[in-house]
């Protein structure tokens, strides 16, 4: 699929409209350059899971995890929002309990950067966010492959 975005409300609103589709289990890989609006379209998938709380880029703790309340009956209960920028290896991450939610039954991870975990990632079901700029605007393109 893809779209095209011309403000950042316009990619929060996409945010909100690709996360009707999210299954707890999903591993969604942000991949973009610098300033592309990963974060950005992450909020817009926070705020429709009902995270009120103000979504920032985990440069430096590496990963938040947010309770999701407002799906129970589709038994999501995370949401995990991993930035690998700063991440010296896999090790790091792995020492903070990422694999206690890659592909877990109850969680979303959405990774920002995830080049840098490859090796974690193999093996798992992603779908790929790629977000591009494109003009004053964005491009963004999702496959599951």
């Amino acid at each position: 699929m893809k779209y095209t975005t011309n403000s950042e409300q316009e990619l929060i609103n996409l945010g909100k409209k690709i996360a009707v589709n999210f299954k707890a289990g999903d591993i969604i890989l942000l991949e973009g350059n610098l300033g592309a609006g990963k974060t950005t379209l992450t909020k817009g998938i926070a705020e429709y899971f009902g995270i009120k709380k103000n979504i920032t880029s985990p440069t430096f703790s590496l990963m938040n995890v947010y309770e999701i309340k407002r799906f129970k009956d589709l038994k999501i209960k995370r949401l995990v929002h991993v930035d690998t920028y700063r991440l010296e290896d896999e090790e790091d991450l792995i020492e903070i309990g990422i694999e206690d939610y890659l592909g877990a039954p109850d969680t979303i991870c959405l990774i920002e950067w995830p080049e840098k975990i490859e090796g974690l990632l193999r093996r798992k079901k992603v779908i790929r966010i790629k977000i591009e700029h494109d003009g004053d605007g964005r491009k963004i393109m999702i496959s599951d492959k």
